[in-house]
C-alpha cells in the first residue's frame, strides 16, 4: 500500500511518517515544502532500511503538483497547514491548499483521506464552564471572531466534509489537543500570553489539552483504520492544569516575570482591548476578544474515551513527556544565554 504523508518534515508529520514505518508501512511519499529542512525526516528513515520512503519537495497550492503527488496514493495523511503568518497566507497555505489536494483525489478517484484538524474548530464559547469537549461539540458557528489560524482550520475541515458528502470520498478526521515535545511550540496560548516582557497567566487551574507528539503520531495512525466519517479527538491521559505547567517552566525553562488573572479580569481585559481596537481603527491588534477568552480561558474539560475506545494508548505517559519537553527547552534557553 503507498502511502502519501502531506506536511511530512514538520513538527508532528516526522512523527507521523515514524508511527507509519513502526506499523510496517514500507512505501511512503513524504509531501515537504521547498527550503524546508529534512534532516530528521531523513534521521527516521534510516532507522527503516526496508522501507521505501520517497520525498517529493514542492507547493500543494499549485493544482499540477498536487495531481502528481497523489497519483498512485493509496491512503493520504493530510498534515500540511500554516501555523502562523497573515489571513491570507494561514488560507492559501491551508484552505487552498486543500481544495487542490482534494480536487486531485476526486480527479484520480477518490481514496481515503485522513485529516489532522485541531481542537480550535469547535465552538465552546457560549458552553459553560466546565463543560466537556468530545466528538459531539459543535463546530465553531462564527470562525470569523477566531483568530486567523482557527479561521482556516475551521474553513479547511468544513471544505473536507463538503467533499465527503459530495463526492462520497471515504474521510476519517483527528483533531488534536496542543501537540507539545522537543522541538515543537514552548508555551501554548491556552496557558497565557507574553506582552513587554510579562507573561499574563490567563489559564490558572484550567486543564491543558496535551498530547504528546509521539502520542498524537500513534493516535493519527490507529484512527486512520476506522470507519469512514469518523473523528476523533485527541488528549492524552493525566492532563496537567495550566497552573502546573507554568510552575514547571518558569522552575526548569525560564524564570520569566507573569501576572495570573482571574478569568473575570481576563474577560474584562478583552473588552478594552476590543474596544480599543475599533476606537483606533486596528492599531491595535485585537490579540484579546471576549469570544476568543471564553474560546480558550473559560475552564472545560476533555473526553478522549472514543479514540481509547479504538485500541489507543499513550506510547509516552504525560509526567515523562514533560520532563522530555522541559529538559528540551531548558537546552535551548541556555544555549541561547550562551551565544
Amino acid at each position: 500500500m503507498k502511502v502519501l504523508v502531506t506536511g511530512a518534515n514538520g513538527f508532528l508529520g516526522t512523527a507521523v511518517v515514524e508511527r507509519l514505518l513502526a506499523h510496517g508501512e514500507t512505501d511512503i511519499r513524504c509531501v515537504v515544502r521547498r527550503g524546508r529542512g529534512v534532516s530528521r525526516l531523513g534521521d527516521v528513515s534510516s532507522r527503516f532500511p526496508e522501507a521505501a520512503v520517497e520525498t517529493c519537495v514542492g507547493d500543494l497550492r499549485s493544482a499540477e503538483f498536487a495531481r502528481e503527488v497523489v497519483g498512485g496514493a493509496d491512503i493520504v495523511y493530510h498534515l500540511a497547514a500554516a501555523m502562523r503568518g497573515s489571513a491570507a497566507d494561514l488560507f492559501q497555505n491551508t484552505v487552498v491548499s486543500s481544495k487542490n489536494l482534494l480536487d486531485a483525489l476526486i480527479e484520480g478517484g477518490a481514496r481515503r483521506v485522513v485529516l489532522v484538524s485541531s481542537f480550535g474548530v469547535y465552538g465552546t464559547s457560549d458552553l459553560p464552564r466546565g463543560a466537556v469537549i468530545d466528538e459531539t461539540t459543535p463546530l465553531e458557528p462564527h470562525p470569523e471572531r477566531r483568530d486567523h489560524y482557527s479561521y482556516s482550520k475551521i474553513r479547511q475541515e468544513q471544505l473536507f466534509h463538503e467533499y465527503r458528502q459530495k463526492h462520497g470520498l471515504p474521510l476519517v478526521v483527528v483533531r488534536p489537543g496542543v501537540v507539545y515535545g522537543p522541538g515543537g511550540a514552548a508555551i501554548s496560548t491556552r496557558v497565557g500570553i507574553r506582552v513587554f516582557g510579562i507573561f499574563f497567566h490567563f489559564g490558572r487551574n484550567n486543564l491543558l489539552p496535551l498530547t504528546y507528539v509521539d502520542n498524537c503520531a500513534e493516535a493519527i495512525v490507529i484512527a486512520s483504520r476506522q470507519g469512514d466519517g469518523d473523528v476523533y479527538n485527541v488528549v492524552d491521559d493525566d492532563l496537567p492544569t495550566s497552573k502546573k505547567f507554568l510552575r514547571l517552566y518558569r522552575r526548569d525553562v525560564e524564570r520569566m516575570r507573569y501576572v495570573t488573572t482571574p478569568y473575570f479580569v481576563t474577560v474584562l481585559m478583552s473588552r478594552l482591548v476590543e474596544r480599543y481596537h475599533a476606537f483606533s481603527k486596528g492599531q491595535l491588534p485585537a490579540v484579546l476578544t471576549p469570544y476568543k477568552s471564553s474560546n480558550l480561558w473559560k475552564g472545560h474539560t476533555f473526553d478522549n474515551s472514543k479514540l481509547k475506545s479504538t485500541g489507543w494508548r499513550q506510547l509516552v505517559g504525560t509526567e515523562e513527556g514533560l520532563q522530555r519537553f522541559l529538559a528540551y527547552w531548558r537546552t535551548q534557553h541556555e544555549g541561547a544565554d550562551d551565544d
